[in-house]
C-alpha cells in the first residue's frame, strides 16, 4: 500500500512540477504522524520490528513505532546520563543524536554543549538493539572549545557505499561545516588521517548553519543542511538546504553552480502553512525511498515543535525535493 501511494503522489507532484526551485506554496504538508510526535532534531531507523526514533533532550528521547506513522515515547535511551557530558552541559541535557546500523549494532553519535556557546564534545554510544537501557557509552569522539572557529555538535555518521570509508559531519554556526574520518572499528576519528575537511559555511550574516547531513546516490554527494534560526517557536527561521558533489569531500555546490563553502545552497523545503521553520534534518534510506526527517513548529498549536515526515524525489536533474 505504502509502495502504491508514493506512486500515486509522486505522479501528482511530477505533473504538478513541482521540484526544488519552486515557491514555497508548492511545498507539501508533512506525512502523517501521530501519537508522542514532539520532538526536536529528530533521527529514525528500522529495526526489525519496526523504527526507532531519536531526538535531543531526556537522556536521548527515544520513541518506537511499528509503522513509521504512530510513535510511543520509551524511556531515555541512557539509564543515567555519561558523567563527562556535566562538564559541557551542567544540566547534563543531550542534544542532536544520530543513530543508525552498522557492523551488526546501532551506533549513536550526539552532542553536548550550552545553548550559544562552542565549547563543545560529540559522544558516541553503541547498543546491540537501539533500546533503552542497551547503550555503552564510549566518550568523546571531538571536542571544540571557545578558542576554536568551529562548534562540535550536530553530528551525523556516512558511510560511503563507493569505498566503505565512515565519516562524521557535524557543525554549527562559527565556520560552518566539517567532516572528520571514522575508523569503523572503534567509531572514533581515525588515526591515520586527523584532519577536519571544511564542506559548508555562510560567509555573510545570517551565517547560521548546521544540522549536516550526508546521502548518496547516482553517482553523486548530496549534503543536506539548516539556515537560519532554530528553536523560537514561530519566530524561527529554520529552512533545509542542498548541495552535491561527486567527491565526498567537496566542494559541494547547488544548483546554481554555487560553492556551499562560499554560501551557497539551494532550498527544499521552507516555512509554509502552519509548517514553520523546518529544519534539523536527517535521512533514513527506508524500503520506499529517502525519508526526510526533521522538526518543525506548528502555527496551529502555538509554535509546539512536532516531527515532520516526507519523501524525497529526485528530478530529471538529479536534484532532491520533498513530496
Amino acid at each position: 500500500m505504502r509502495l502504491l501511494l508514493r506512486a500515486v503522489v509522486l505522479a501528482a507532484v511530477m505533473a504538478l512540477g513541482i521540484t526544488s526551485g519552486t515557491a514555497q506554496a508548492a511545498y507539501p504538508g508533512p506525512g502523517l504522524v501521530t501519537g508522542d510526535v514532539t520532538v526536536h532534531d529528530p533521527s529514525m531507523v528500522r529495526t526489525p520490528s519496526g523504527y526507532l526514533l531519536y531526538s535531543t533532550h531526556d537522556r536521548v528521547q527515544t520513541r518506537s513505532s511499528p509503522d513509521r506513522t504512530a510513535f510511543t515515547r520509551l524511556s531515555g535511551a541512557f539509564n543515567r546520563v555519561p558523567a563527562w557530558v556535566y562538564l559541557y552541559n551542567p544540566s547534563g541535557d543531550i542534544w542532536a543524536p544520530d543513530v543508525s546500523y552498522h557492523n551488526g549494532k546501532y551506533w549513536m553519535y550526539y552532542s553536548v554543549s550550552t545553548f550559544g556557546s562552542n565549547r563543545s564534545a560529540i559522544g558516541l554510544a553503541t547498543s546491540p538493539t537501539g533500546l533503552p537501557g542497551s547503550w555503552t557509552d564510549h566518550g568523546i569522539v571531538i571536542r571544540s572549545s571557545t578558542s576554536d572557529n568551529f562548534n562540535a555538535i550536530d553530528p551525523a555518521l556516512f558511510v560511503d557505499p563507493a569505498t566503505g570509508r565512515w565519516w562524521l559531519t557535524f557543525g554549527s554556526h562559527w565556520s560552518g561545516i566539517y567532516m572528520i574520518l571514522i575508523d569503523s572499528k572503534t567509531g572514533k576519528q581515525s588515526s591515520t588521517d586527523s584532519r577536519r575537511y571544511h564542506l559548508a559555511r555562510r560567509p555573510n550574516a545570517p551565517n547560521a548553519i548546521e544540522a549536516p547531513y550526508i546521502v548518496a546516490r547516482g553517482g553523486y554527494y548530496y549534503l543536506f543542511v539548516s539556515f537560519d534560526a532554530c528553536c523560537k517557536g514561530t519566530s524561527s527561521t529554520y529552512r533545509i538546504m542542498v548541495g552535491r558533489s561527486t567527491s565526498v569531500t567537496g566542494p559541494y555546490v547547488d544548483r546554481s553552480g554555487r560553492r556551499l563553502l562560499d554560501g551557497g545552497g539551494t532550498q527544499i523545503l521552507g516555512t509554509h502553512g502552519n509548517v514553520i521553520g523546518p529544519g534539523g534534518q536527517s535521512v533514513l534510506r527506508d524500503v520506499d525511498g529517502d525519508l526526510l526527517v526533521y522538526h518543525y513548529y506548528d502555527r496551529a498549536a502555538n509554535g509546539r515543535e512536532r516531527l515532520g515526515v516526507n519523501l524525497i524525489g529526485y528530478d530529471a536533474q538529479g536534484w532532491p525535493y520533498v513530496y
